[in-house]
């Protein structure tokens, strides 16, 4: 008696399994997927492409800070802050445009007096801080990791 309950459930399995195995229809599920899908590159602006730079520049500065190395001079590309093409133009603002003024300030503060660079340094990040609180929060976590203790 249980054969004939296993045989016929056995077949059942056996042949809705073989549907997953054709894999010309697999591959027409994804490609059909694929081309139904809006796949676009994302195109960072120029703003994100400069505190990409900053933020790699200043992971540098930090390391030569607590090494006591030479610290170079001030890179007039983060001039380019005031200029640069926003994600979202309309953030372009008064407040924005005093927090940079601030963050420039801060950078060249550290070449100015290299005795008080840590400090310094320390400043600068917070600047940045206070203005991604405000503004765009994503990178706040990333960029307390600049903080020197």
């Amino acid at each position: 008696m249980n054969k004939i309950i296993i045989i016929p459930f056995a077949a059942i399995l056996l042949l809705s399994c073989n549907n997953f195995r054709d894999t010309n229809q697999v591959d027409k599920v994804i490609n059909d997927s694929v081309s139904k899908s809006k796949f676009s590159m994302y195109e960072m602006s120029e703003m994100a492409l400069l505190m990409e730079q900053m933020y790699a520049y200043n992971t540098q500065l930090k390391d030569r800070i607590l090494n006591d190395r030479e610290l170079g001079e001030y890179p007039s590309t983060f001039d380019k802050i005031h200029t640069a093409t926003l994600t979202e133009s309309n953030d372009r603002d008064d407040f924005f445009n005093q927090q940079a003024f601030k963050f420039i300030e801060a950078q060249q503060e550290i070449y100015k007096n290299p005795k008080q660079a840590k400090a310094n340094f320390n400043a600068m990040v917070k600047q940045c801080l206070e203005c991604h609180a405000k503004k765009c929060g994503g990178p706040v976590p990333r960029i307390k990791k600049l903080l020197i203790p």
